[in-house]
């Protein structure tokens, strides 16, 4: 289990490089998209499916879908009317296939050998994460928030 996580860090960290880097705002929120599911991953890898889950389900389910749609939208950057018809380039595929195919190999690794729980052996339920966000860390929970307000 170790492979994937590191695995799976490198995906994030390598998704995460190319989504800061990219010119196009939908190619950007797609390697995001990829990024969170390998992060969801390395939760999952750790023993902490729950958060996996709402990483999967608000993170790169609701609030990208949304920011997708927003942004297809709005359609900046469409500059051109001859560039819609060419199309995107085949090129333009190959490191996101190559990303993609190296986290479903994961998921599927994960899933063949250690079956569907986590990876430790133990897991952390829900309250046990709400009682340790709102008891030890509260200080750090409260200036995320006001750091979210801010942003």
């Amino acid at each position: 289990m170790t492979v994937v996580f590191y695995l799976s860090a490198a995906v994030a960290l390598i998704s995460t490089a190319l989504m800061i880097t990219r010119a196009n705002a939908i190619h950007a929120l797609l390697y995001m998209v990829l990024s969170l599911f390998s992060m969801a991953v390395i939760f999952f890898v750790l023993g902490a499916p729950f958060a996996a889950a709402l990483e999967v389900i608000i993170y790169a389910g609701a609030i990208m879908v949304l920011f997708v749609f927003v942004i297809m939208m709005l359609a900046p950057g469409r500059h051109r009317d001859d560039e819609a018809l060419e199309g995107p380039r085949p090129s333009a595929f190959v490191m996101p296939a190559i990303i993609a195919v190296v986290l479903l190999g994961e998921i599927a690794w994960v899933a063949w050998r250690g079956g569907l729980g986590p990876a430790s052996g133990t897991s952390v339920a829900p309250d046990q994460v709400g009682a340790t966000l709102f008891g030890p860390y509260l200080s750090a929970v409260e200036m995320a928030s006001l750091l979210l307000l801010a942003g």
